[in-house]
């Protein structure tokens, strides 16, 4: 099939994320992938610069990941999780255990990111039914947060960028802190609004929620692990759970394995995904405290209702098992480390052009903040020109990289973001 077909067909009969049902800017068809290059239709090559949404963090058709996946669906590719269970499960339940920080000991794996802060959220919430205490129905979060786009998901995003506000009026109200504006060292002033919003609502807090280090899809802040330190220290004093979503920030992408580790926290409930199943097939997990899990099972139900159909999926499981085989080697600390350094090099000088409103760096992590909204189709456009796919939103131009990008290829995207903010 050529390209002029896929996209008849496309046109025809398909949606893509975020964008208009009847009048969607025209998609790049992609006939290949290979390392961090895309492979159009039309015969041109793409360096990726989004890891497909921050997931494919060894690249594409990488021979390990592809030899795990391929022996596996030799043997099952999928069996319920109702009453059975499979070794690649249970060898991914260990090791995701034993790499998460101490204090989370038991997973639930979920189909995708939102499904798992789905669940981390309907945890929060039975917890306290358990305890006797259903008034602690809401949930703390944080301004320019993004968590997902399932329902209560929705309802822990930024309420204004979060993209969702059309659907405010069905969705359960939150509290919301400012977004963390200190990017080193940060005192207790920093925190003072969430203690404030602790101090007056905590009979009605469920949890806080919040995106530890880098904020993601919400504005891509980064922010100090200070922060995120006494955030802990405010829950333990109130005796309200933490959730951290480290479905963006986890397996290396902030420069440790998971960004909790940087302020040497361990929370109540943690979700994981994205780069879990390191592009190759959907996969979460939703990991919980002992003191949770134990008050869970005391509840009326006695049990977590809840159950994806894809959960724990062999596929999925023995791909994100080759893949933590990967990281187990550790060459992503250095590569996260030289691209690290390589973005806040090649960055720095974009926050000349009179556009820019700033630049940020953290880990794999490269961002150009606009003065203004970025029209995305048309920046597409700029970038596919010169040979890279960078995929912007609102005003934030930024990049993902797989981990395993050579200087020459990153230096040819960060080239491309410094000629788009120069003519914007």
């Amino acid at each position: 099939m050529n390209a002029d077909d896929i996209l008849r067909l496309d046109r025809r009969h398909l949606c893509h994320p975020y964008s208009s049902f009847c009048h969607a800017a025209t998609p790049w068809p992609v006939a290949s992938a290979q390392g961090v290059r895309l492979s159009l239709s039309d015969g041109r090559e793409l360096i990726d610069g989004m890891s497909s949404w921050w997931a494919a963090i060894h690249g594409y058709n990488h021979p390990r990941l592809n030899r795990a996946l391929a022996a596996q669906s030799e043997r099952m590719a999928h069996v319920m999780f109702g009453g059975l269970t499979h070794e690649p499960a249970a060898r991914l339940g260990e090791r995701l255990i034993a790499l998460l920080p101490k204090g989370l000991e038991r997973l639930f794996f979920c189909d995708s990111g939102s499904v798992a802060v789905e669940v981390a959220i309907k945890a929060a919430l039975q917890f306290w039914q358990a305890r006797g205490q259903p008034q602690r129905h809401r949930l703390l979060a944080l301004r320019h947060a993004y968590h997902g786009d399932t329902f209560a998901a929705m309802s822990v995003c930024d309420p204004v960028t979060g993209m969702h506000h059309l659907f405010k009026p069905f969705l359960p109200q939150q509290f919301f802190a400012p977004s963390p504006a200190c990017t080193e060292h940060c005192d207790e002033q920093a925190v003072s609004a969430m203690a404030d919003l602790l101090e007056r609502h905590g009979g009605q807090i469920a949890a806080v929620i919040l995106e530890p280090i880098v904020q993601g899809a919400g504005g891509m802040r980064v922010y100090s692990a200070d922060y995120l330190a006494r955030a802990h220290e405010l829950c333990k004093r109130h005796e309200t759970l933490l959730i951290a979503d480290e479905i963006a920030t986890g397996f290396g992408r902030t420069g440790t394995m998971f960004a909790c580790e940087q302020a040497d926290v361990c929370p109540d409930i943690m979700c994981a995904g994205k780069a879990l199943g390191a592009g190759y097939l959907s996969i979460a997990a939703t990991a919980f405290s002992q003191r949770l899990m134990e008050t869970i099972d005391d509840s009326e139900a006695g049990v977590f209702p809840h159950g994806p159909t894809y959960m724990a999926n062999p596929l999925a499981c023995s791909v994100a098992n080759a893949n933590l085989d990967l990281l187990a080697e550790g060459l992503w600390q250095e590569q996260v480390a030289k691209i690290e350094e390589q973005l806040r090099d090649e960055l720095a000088a974009c926050s000349r052009h009179q556009g820019v409103e700033a630049v940020r760096v953290k880990g794999a992590i490269g961002v150009i903040e606009m003065r203004h909204p970025v029209d995305v189709p048309q920046a597409c456009r700029h970038f596919v020109e010169r040979g890279v796919w960078i995929r912007p939103f609102a005003n934030l131009v930024y990049i993902m990289p797989p981990y395993i990008i050579s200087g020459e290829d990153l230096s040819q995207l960060t080239k491309a973001m410094d000629s788009f903010a120069a003519a914007a």
